[in-house]
């Protein structure tokens, strides 16, 4: 009797992705409620939009539901996947806009804060979501993987598709960039935290 080893990881999506897979809508639901919000979440760091955010995420579930049945599992997690879509879509819309104007740039930096945070919270994270923008597409999707998303490094290569080695050369870049770019701020941005 030949016992089968367990996953690597623990896919909290896979039972659902079979149900999907065979055409049951309930268990993509599920799927769709544990994941929506990271994903959401994730495109609208990348995008600077949450209007451009919500599109992408519907772009993704809906190829999730249409590849649930392809589904290999033990590669990597289903929602791993799902942030790959994600930002290769979110990739894909940067790369299709025009040349981005300063006009252009202070409408990447969110303004729907909660109502609870303090001005000051929400310049600083204007001015961070500013410096994130201004990074390379590759440098800024793995940044927010690893720090927002709280990925694994592991979990953030295996989204870009990269090796973790790749995965922390790039998180290096992105940190000295948002560093460059901040510390000309830095003492106001301390400021205002204070």
């Amino acid at each position: 009797m030949a016992l089968l080893s367990p996953p690597a990881f623990d896919d909290a999506d896979l039972a659902d992705v079979v149900l999907a897979g065979a055409g049951d809508r309930l268990a993509f639901a599920r799927i769709v409620g544990r994941n929506i919000d990271a994903l959401i979440r994730f495109a609208e760091r990348m995008l600077g939009s949450r209007a451009e955010a919500e599109d992408v995420v519907q772009d993704v579930f809906l190829r999730a539901w249409k590849q649930t049945a392809n589904w290999r599992s033990g590669e990597a997690r289903f929602s791993t996947w799902l942030h790959r879509v994600a930002m290769t879509r979110c990739i894909d819309r940067v790369r299709g806009r025009r040349e981005t104007s300063l006009d252009d740039i202070s409408l990447l930096a969110s303004s729907d804060m909660p109502p609870d945070h303090g001005l000051q919270q929400q310049s600083v994270a204007q001015r961070v979501q500013l410096a994130l923008a201004g990074l390379a597409e590759r440098q800024r999707a793995a940044v927010i993987l690893c720090h927002y998303e709280e990925m694994t490094n592991i979990e953030a290569a295996a989204t870009l598709e990269i090796s973790v080695d790749a995965l922390e050369s790039l998180l290096a870049r992105g940190r000295r960039a948002l560093r460059a770019a901040l510390l000309p701020e830095r003492q106001s941005l301390i400021g205002d935290l204070t």
